[in-house]
């Protein structure tokens, strides 16, 4: 088994998931940090569905959804063409919806400390969006990174549901965690040895560009 081709995916997989939970989850943060209706109270609660789920069930009902089983997979496949069960872009949606509450809570938690004067001041001057791009973000910038890599690691270390999504074929769907598993299983102990040891190096980079980001956020807000 080459070392590379599981690295190569994990990335792949970790990097789409993680857009994903930037696109899907800053909106749903911002409804739930800014919202105090019963409304915002149950999109919170659902947010954290997956983050209590076993990830085996969470893969289980992805892979009915996506497959030819549900009439969303009938549509992706019959109509779109598009095929994602048993494929790395299947794995990358299996692992976004386990990262993304662990984004969204991050996220929502910087939201949260944005001072609603700035907020009233701006949006007497520019559209909501526009409050939103150039005032919001800038304030809430070290949270959303620290989702960002937060969930970036969840999606590089997930394992559960991805494999059930994307079963775990060489060089197409084969991630770090499953290869780890597959070289365990087999007793090649060497090589367990050599993909943990690349996950531990790709854990420390992220733990340290963590810390950076929030001392930089601690720096700025020191007065």
């Amino acid at each position: 088994m080459d070392i590379l081709d599981p690295l190569r995916i994990s990335l792949l997989i970790a990097t789409a998931g993680t857009v994903a939970c930037v696109a899907m989850g800053t909106p749903v943060a911002w409804a739930i940090a800014r919202s105090r209706s019963s409304v915002a109270a149950v999109i919170s609660g659902i947010s954290l569905l997956p983050l209590v789920l076993p990830p085996t069930a969470v893969g289980y009902y992805l892979l009915w959804l996506l497959g030819r089983e549900s009439p969303t997979g009938r549509f992706l496949l019959d109509d779109l063409g598009i095929q994602l069960v048993f494929t790395w872009p299947g794995a990358a949606i299996a692992a976004a919806v386990v990262s993304i509450p662990l984004y969204i809570r991050t996220a929502a938690a910087g939201f949260e400390q944005v001072d609603e004067e700035v907020l009233m001041s701006a949006r007497t001057l520019v559209p909501p969006w526009r409050v939103f791009t150039f005032v919001v973000v800038p304030l809430a910038w070290p949270s959303l990174i620290a989702a960002s890599l937060i969930a970036f690691a969840r999606c590089l270390g997930e394992f559960g549901a991805t494999v059930v999504v994307a079963a775990s074929i060489p060089g197409k769907t084969r991630s770090l965690p499953a290869a780890i598993y597959d070289a365990n299983l087999a007793g090649n102990e060497t090589l367990a040895h050599q993909l943990s040891l690349a996950a531990l190096a790709i854990g420390f980079v992220l733990v340290s560009l963590l810390t950076f980001v929030l001392q930089a956020a601690i720096r700025r807000d020191r007065p």
